[in-house]
């Protein structure tokens, strides 16, 4: 083994004479940007034990300056970290700079990523700045993170729609001031492969001591280019990617880890590099985000879509039987599946449901299996035939309500044409049962009318919405809500055989989220002020 100037552990097993490419993961903090995404503390350090576990090279643990609870997590995170190096952000400012350095002072091996707008655009309308101030800015915000740690990494926000010169310029100064990777990012979605791969062949040409630095990708998908152009980078000459789960991030996403590390591992013969992912546990960790971020992925996604490795059409059902091959470029197993599985049903037993749950990709506690098996039991006597996407659902709704301060006790819903529309609830909140009957203009806006008169709060609902799990009458209901109040976004959900049952539990989960949130904010304006 020998470590780099960057901090990042090279392998130094025979991989066919190819070179490694770095895995950086930002899930936590760009994924987490992503309206309604926000994680608890205890979902953030679960996820980032799995990324450490499956071979991640560097967490991007949170934005510290952002708020109490992000530097809580980053620095929590950086302390129990074993293998990754942890990164925490830092706008090219002196204060956030500080604080990202003191989140990762715990870590094995700590980064600080510091960033600056460069493009025409952000300088004239966010930085109002010229280009000569921001290389100053440069160099003096490189030299303050790297007399804090010796592993920084610099970024140029916008870096695609940034002159070429201009470009250059910054990137020069950024390592002589001690950055130890460059991250070019195309940060709006908008370049092209053959235009991302030509900038960082340009600028690695150009800038003296290039070979100092680990150059570094970053692509947003805005028009579905994000793997593209990241693998694009790394074929002239960039070694990191940096990539989210499930392609979690603003506006349409990042480039999706399980994607870049399947491609390299699927295409050697075009890619002619590894990454050090164990790539059987991208569908754990792809449900475990789904389950905390409350985002779930399109049935056709990639690698990790419910759809991936399924087969419906005859022919290709044919070809499946006679060989895998035909019509899968890679197996299930590859990413953490099974190609049997179990029919399950009210007679199955514990054992077999818990058999049934790591084909899908779960790993509960003894408290959350108990309860999943319980709810499965209840589900399976109401319903003739359960699905895995039923199982999967279930389990879902069961991880994101496990820590709820609200739940659901009792509902009694009546309606009639041209009448009335009456709920009659009882919620327990932090313990105590409370009871109400309240009128609406339809059934569930009388369950949401009852909701709030319990929790004696009137959050703005941005978004509601039911669709089936599986098909057939007895299909169970995916209830979503997106609820908005105090400038913060969060969503839920939750599914049940019953679609008011269903939708009551999906605004309970959303209303605990923006519980949770409060707290969290509460909790850090306390320890501001104490400090």
């Amino acid at each position: 083994m020998s470590t780099p100037q960057n901090g990042v552990t090279k392998d130094s097993a025979d991989q066919s004479n190819t070179e490694q490419v770095y895995i950086f993961d930002t899930t936590l903090r760009d994924g987490e940007q992503s309206p309604g995404a926000t994680m608890t503390l205890e979902e953030k350090l679960q996820i980032a034990e799995l990324l450490d576990e499956m071979g991640v090279d560097i967490i991007e643990a949170g934005f510290p300056i952002a708020s109490n609870g992000d530097f809580e997590a980053v620095a929590e995170i950086a302390k129990r970290a074993d293998r990754a190096v942890i990164a925490g952000l830092a706008r090219a400012i002196a204060a956030d700079i500080d604080r990202a350095g003191e989140a990762v002072r715990h870590a094995r091996q700590g980064r600080i990523h510091t960033f600056v707008s460069t493009s025409p655009i952000h300088l004239a309308h966010q930085m109002k700045k010229t280009e000569d101030e921001v290389l100053e800015i440069v160099v003096k915000t490189v030299t303050q993170a790297r007399n804090l740690i010796d592993n920084v990494e610099w970024s140029a926000m916008d870096a695609t729609r940034t002159p070429i010169d201009f470009l250059v310029r910054c990137t020069e100064a950024a390592i002589k001031a001690g950055a130890t990777t460059i991250n070019l990012p195309d940060t709006v979605g908008y370049s092209t492969p053959e235009d991302y791969a030509d900038m960082f062949t340009q600028v690695m040409t150009r800038v003296p001591d290039s070979d100092k630095a680990i150059f570094s990708v970053h692509c947003h998908n805005d028009l579905g280019m994000a793997v593209a152009n990241s693998l694009a980078g790394v074929k002239a000459g960039a070694r990191q990617v940096e990539c989210t789960i499930n392609g979690l991030g603003e506006r349409a996403g990042n480039a999706a880890l399980e994607e870049v590390v399947m491609a390299i591992r699927t295409r050697a013969d075009a890619l002619p590099y590894h990454t050090g992912i164990e790539s059987t546990h991208l569908t754990r960790a792809s449900k475990m985000v789904v389950a905390a971020a409350n985002s779930p992925v399109q049935f056709n996604k990639a690698i990790v879509g419910k759809n991936a490795f399924a087969h419906e059409s005859g022919i290709h059902q044919d070809g499946m039987l006679k060989n895998a091959q035909t019509y899968e470029i890679m197996t299930p197993e590859s990413v953490g599946l099974k190609s049997t599985s179990l029919v399950m049903g009210k007679h199955s037993g514990r054992h077999a449901f818990k058999e049934k749950l790591k084909d899908l990709g779960y790993v509960l506690g003894d408290n959350q299996f108990q309860e999943a098996f319980v709810r499965f039991k209840d589900l399976a006597d109401r319903k003739k035939h359960v699905y895995d996407e039923d199982i999967a659902a279930l389990v879902d709704d069961e991880m994101g309500s496990a820590m709820d301060r609200i739940k659901l006790v009792d509902m009694e819903v009546v309606s009639k044409t041209g009448g009335v529309h009456r709920c009659d609830l009882t919620l327990n909140v932090d313990g105590e049962a409370k009871s109400v009957s309240v009128e609406g203009e339809g059934s569930v806006d009388a369950i949401f009318n009852a909701i709030k008169k319990v929790v004696d709060a009137d959050p703005h609902l941005v978004l509601y919405g039911v669709d089936a799990v599986t098909g057939g009458t007895d299909a169970q209901a995916n209830a979503h809500v997106r609820l908005e109040m105090n400038n913060r976004i969060v969503s839920g959900r939750a599914a049940e055989p019953d679609t008011l049952v269903a939708s009551a539990r999906a605004y309970l989960n959303a209303y605990n989220r923006l519980l949770a949130e409060r707290g969290a904010a509460a909790q850090g304006a306390l320890e501001s002020a104490a400090g």
